[in-house]
Formats: C-alpha cells, structure tokens, sequence
C-alpha cells in the first residue's frame, strides 16, 4: 500500500495541475476585461489618423477611425462598422479579388496580422507573433502572401523594422529584409503588381541612432525598394523633406508619397521610368518623420482602379486627389462610433499628510550657551529648545534690518 506521505503528495499534485488548467482557462479577453465599464455612442463626419483602402473594382473604401474598422461607397456617405470592441484595430487592406480584408489587431494581445471578410464576417488572427509584432500588412499579387512590417525594440529606443513575407493561413513567416540597428525604423511595405519589389521607408538620417534633433527639411526617410529576385535594395527617392509612405499606381508606373516642404507634407508622385517628380496636393496633415514610426510615417492610402485619382486622408477628410492635376474632391462620411471606457483602478495614494517625520535637517546651529538650536527643513527656519523640546516654527518671525537673527557657529552639544 502506499504510504499516507506519498498518497499526499500526489493529491498535491493533481490540486496544482487542476488549478493551473483553471488559470489557463481564465485567458484575458482583451474586448471583454473584467471590471465596471460604460458605452458611449456618437457621430463624427472627421476624424484622425485614418488609413484606408480602396476596393479592386473601385466601389468601397475600407478605413480605420479610433482603433474601429469600416466600410462604406466610394461616393461617401454613412459608413458601415466591421470591427468595434476595445481592441485596437487599424490598417484595413483588401485583397487582390476583392472578397477578404487584412488588417492589425491587438486583440489576441499584441499587434498581429488578422483576415476577415469584406462583409466583416469570420474574423481570425493570422499570424502569432508574441514579442516582435507586427503591422501594416499589404497582400502580395496572387493573394495567397502577405508582406508586413514586423518591429523589434531594444533598451534605447521604440525600435526599428522589418520586412516580412508571411502566408494568409499563418505560420512564422520569411524574413526579406535585415535592419541596420535596433533604432532606426523601416516601415510602409508596398508591393509591385508583379510580386518582385517591395519599397518601403526607411530612416536614413545621418549617425546611426535615432536623435530628437532631426531636421525634416534636410532628409530623414527615403523610400527603398527590395528586389525579391536577385535579393538587393536600391533607394528610389529621398533628398530635401524625404519621402515616405510609398503606394504604386495599380499600373506600376508611377510611385505616390509623401514629402516635407517646409513646414506642410505635400503629396507627390514619382514617373518610375523617368525619375521625373511633382507635387500635385498640399492638403495633408503632418506627417511624422521626426517621430517613432511604429505604426507608419503617414497613414496608408490608395489608388483608383483607374490610376487617375487618389483617395488620401489630411485634416481630418477623405480626399479624392486628381492625379493630373492635383484637384481634391472631399469624400463625406459619416461613422456613428460605439466605444466602451472601462472604470480607471484607483488607489489612495494621498499626495500629502499634515503631519509627518522629517528624516533630513540642514544648517543646524546651536545659541552659544548651547540651549537653543535652529536649524532648516522643508525649505523654513525652525527652533528647538534642547534637549527634549518640539521645534516650533520661526516662518512667521519678523526681523528688521537692525534686528536680524545672527546664528553664529557654536558647539552643537543639543541632539
């Protein structure tokens, strides 16, 4: 028979076995914390930071407005939410045909590459990455890869980037390029209709590190292009306000970014074949190029089907931006946003108490018949009659010019 000490033991053991599978089972849901919270509904015809998308046949645009997901006509009008909660989701793009949209969400616990349909339906986590996390995922060509910015931190800085290939059912992924350092971000992948390049951005700024002091007139980030058959990278364009946030026209022929002219970020498009550049809209909001790029120097935006508009955010608008000519057209919306604000913890951590010990005294000194010592703490004079006595305050005494306190260095026999 087995001893009453083994036989404890073991019940030991299947009470820790069951208590750790009850933990497992107690998974944090991000959407649904435990703890009071409230909802509050309402509507907004504006709002910040908005990537988005357009369809492959041109009738939808997909955007992301307060970590919420939506869908609406490219002619504007009220938009349709496909994803709300507390999780932060943004960076919708559709897929080649049309039927799927990628996108970034913490809603597994850190920032992933998540797929759903179009219609907002089988929502599903992509990619597992539990450290080095991942964003603005853009679909390769045949609509069976994904290529996504995976970040990487170290003990200075918010990090830097890479660009990686990943395949829609999931898996870890093939690294494409290599970061210089753990301080200097890439970011903004966009694909050649051919599946060959990628560009990105990447922070090019003089000394290696990332400095507070950069000059975004001079020239921070330059957009790269990644030759995926023969391995190499060559910059495409950068100089005076660099150039980020790269998008190919649905042809390949041209290249649209963004570019610092003083104080404005000005949308400009670069002739692949020529080299030759323009400016063609001024009405964006400032990009971030002096600043950790984590999520993208400039939110994503999006060709027409017909590469002859562009459709972009800036100062809280959707544009539709001639390519031509520059002339900007708004786009209205109109979202009803629903969002949930759990209850703040709070603890009582009293900023002050009236009375309390002080630890630290200076410039004591003691009367020359040894009786009396004064001394300074908490910024005031204070007065001790030694030995045993409680200082009393000496902040309210006056003293003339000819009837000042003189403390002159004596003995300090008072403790």
């Amino acid at each position: 028979m087995l001893s009453k000490s083994l036989l404890t033991f073991f019940a030991l053991c299947l009470a820790l076995t069951a208590s750790a599978q009850k933990k497992e089972e107690k998974k944090w849901d991000v959407n649904n914390p435990p703890g009071e919270f409230k909802e509050v509904e309402f509507t907004v015809s504006e709002g910040t930071w908005m990537n988005l998308d357009v369809s492959p046949d041109g009738r939808q645009i997909a955007f992301d407005l307060l970590g919420d997901i939506y869908v609406m006509p490219i002619s504007g009008g009220e938009a349709k939410a496909l994803r709300q909660g507390l999780a932060w989701e943004v960076q919708p793009r559709f897929s080649p045909d049309g039927k799927k949209l990628l996108f970034t969400s913490d809603a597994g616990g850190g920032d992933n590459i998540w797929m759903m349909d179009v219609d907002g339906a089988n929502a599903k986590q992509v990619t597992s990455e539990s450290f080095r996390l991942l964003n603005n995922a853009v679909w390769m060509p045949d609509g069976q890869y994904f290529i996504a910015r995976k970040h990487f931190t170290s003990q200075r800085s918010l990090g830097a980037g890479e660009m990686w290939m990943y395949h829609f059912s999931g898996g870890e992924g093939i690294q494409l390029t290599k970061r210089k350092n753990d301080q200097q971000d890439v970011n903004e992948p966009c694909v050649s209709p051919d599946g060959r390049y990628v560009y990105f951005s990447e922070d090019m700024y003089p000394g290696g590190y990332f400095q507070y002091n950069k000059d975004p007139n001079s020239q921070i980030f330059v957009i790269r292009r990644y030759d995926r058959q023969e391995g190499k990278t060559e910059d495409i364009t950068g100089g005076p306000g660099g150039a980020c946030r790269p998008q190919l026209s649905n042809d390949g022929k041209k290249l649209s970014f963004v570019r610092r002219v003083r104080e404005q970020s000005v949308l400009f498009i670069h002739e692949l074949s020529t080299g030759k550049e323009f400016p063609i809209y001024e009405g964006l909001s400032k990009d971030q190029q002096e600043a950790w790029t984590i999520f993208g120097i400039y939110p994503g935006f999006d060709w027409m089907p017909d590469d002859k508009h562009i459709v972009i955010w800036g100062q809280g608008k959707l544009w539709k931006v001639d390519a031509a000519n520059g002339k900007a057209a708004q786009i209205p919306f109109s979202v009803k946003a629903k969002h949930r604000f759990q209850e703040t913890v709070r603890f009582d951590n009293p900023v002050f108490t009236d009375q309390f010990d002080i630890h630290v005294i200076r410039h004591a000194k003691t009367s020359p018949d040894g009786k009396l010592l004064v001394f300074n703490a908490t910024g005031y004079l204070w007065k001790k009659i030694c030995p045993t006595a409680r200082p009393s305050d000496l902040r309210t005494a006056k003293f003339s010019n000819t009837n000042r306190l003189f403390l002159p260095t004596a003995r300090r026999s008072c403790t």
